[in-house]
Order: C-alpha cells, then structure tokens, then sequence
C-alpha cells in the first residue's frame, strides 16, 4: 500500500499521458487542422488574394469568379482599368493602413487588371494615326463620368488577344447596381458587338438588343446621325484592317 494514499506513481501517470498516433481523438484532430488549413488556403486563392493584371487571371477563375475592385482610368468608351481590391471595404481597402488605393501612375503600373466591356462596341477614339469616329468623345466621356473612380464588380467571361478580360461590369448607381454595359446601349454610347468571334454577353444578349433597337428608334447618342453617315465601330475597325493590307 502506497503512503500517503494520495500519492501517485511516476511511472504509471507518464504511460498514461504517452500521446497515442492511432486514437480517434489524434486522427480527427490531424484531419480538422488539414481540412481547416486547405480551405484557409482556398479562400485566400480564390477570394483574398489580390490580382495585380489581367495575366494573373488563371483560366479557372473565367465564368466563375468576379473581381471587386476601383475603377482607376478609363482609356476609351468601352474600356477602362481596375485595381483590385478584394473584399472591399470589409478587409479594409480604403481605410486600413497598408490597404490604399494608389492614385500616382508609377505606383498602377502593372498593379491594375484591364477591362473590356462584354457585348458592346464603342466608337474608336484615334489611335495610331487613325481619325476618331463621330460620338467617339462623348461616348469616352460617358464612360469616364458613369465608372471613373468608382467600385465596380467585373463579371470575367474571357480574355482577348490584347490581354484584357472581358466582362460583364456593374456599378452601384444611387440604390441599384447597373449593368455598364447595357446602360451604354440605352444612352445611344455604344452598338452591340458586331463581331463573328469572340463575342461575350453573359446572360444580357437579349436586354443588350432591345436598348439598342430602343436607342435606335429614339434616336439617341451615335444613333441621331444620318444612316447613309453611319458606321458602326466594327465596320469603321474593319475598313482600317483592309486600309492596312
């Protein structure tokens, strides 16, 4: 009989707190910490981690991802550049020290994904020596007014062969969330893409069609010009491609 009663034995209690590899507890702790850990890293991939450029966007995230992010320039009437802020103002972009929006051209260079807007066709402003088309400025300037500096969320569908995404983009205007793209066609900014191949609308193709049949009637925008003036973005891209053979 051990003495005092209340003593315990050394050797038995070391046995006893000896770790067991195979017990269920251990086994279900190991896949707990790894299941956790897998998803931790799966969220962050696909939710957290910020994408810099439209080449960091894996052909996985394309027509099941979105990216959230500010609207940071717009180049012409139909597309503009985004910095990507995941998870908004939620995981502090904005407002949480480290998490600024560069506003400097040298600190957005190679940090903004470019954007081509889905389904639509813009006036082409001049670029490379080429004339600007009619209504090409005011349809930049709409653009500019309607997205510049502002959040948007881009609906990726594609990539074209400027490495730009295409999208689908919406925009919080007032209590609602506009679909850029549709609200060009209904002010007359933009025709619907006209083009064989790689043409992108997501689920819009038949609400992009009636705005433009809408705007065409009403003669709003590009629409107001004579129909013997006028040419449509991808006829006037067309005439420049045979210009140039």
């Amino acid at each position: 009989m051990k003495w005092p009663p209340w003593s315990f034995s050394t050797t038995n209690n070391h046995d006893n707190r000896r770790p067991s590899y195979t017990s269920p507890e251990f086994i279900i702790a190991c896949i707990a910490a790894s299941t956790s850990a897998l998803l931790g890293a799966h969220v962050y991939r696909n939710y957290v981690r910020r994408i810099p450029t439209a080449s960091h966007i894996s052909p996985r995230l394309l027509r099941r991802r979105s990216l959230f992010g500010h609207v940071t320039s717009v180049g012409d009437g139909d597309n503009f550049r985004v910095f990507h802020t995941p998870g908004g103002r939620l995981l502090g972009w904005g407002w949480f020290p480290g998490r600024k929006i560069p506003t400097a051209r040298k600190d957005l260079k190679d940090q903004t994904v470019h954007v081509r807007l889905a389904g639509i066709d813009a006036p082409e402003c001049a670029h490379f020596g080429n004339k600007a088309q009619p209504y090409s400025a005011e349809a930049l300037a709409w653009l500019k007014a309607y997205v510049g500096d502002r959040r948007v969320r881009a609906y990726l569908h594609s990539k074209d062969q400027f490495d730009r995404v295409v999208a689908t983009v919406k925009v919080r205007r007032g209590l609602q969330r506009r679909d850029v793209g549709l609200e060009m066609l209904k002010a007359g900014m933009a025709t619907m893409y006209e083009a064989k191949t790689g043409a992108e609308f997501g689920n819009m193709r038949s609400q992009y069609e009636e705005a433009e049949a809408r705007a065409k009637r009403l003669k709003v925008g590009l629409w107001r010009q004579p129909k013997r003036l006028r040419v449509s973005p991808h006829e006037y891209k067309q005439a420049l491609k045979q210009q140039q053979v």
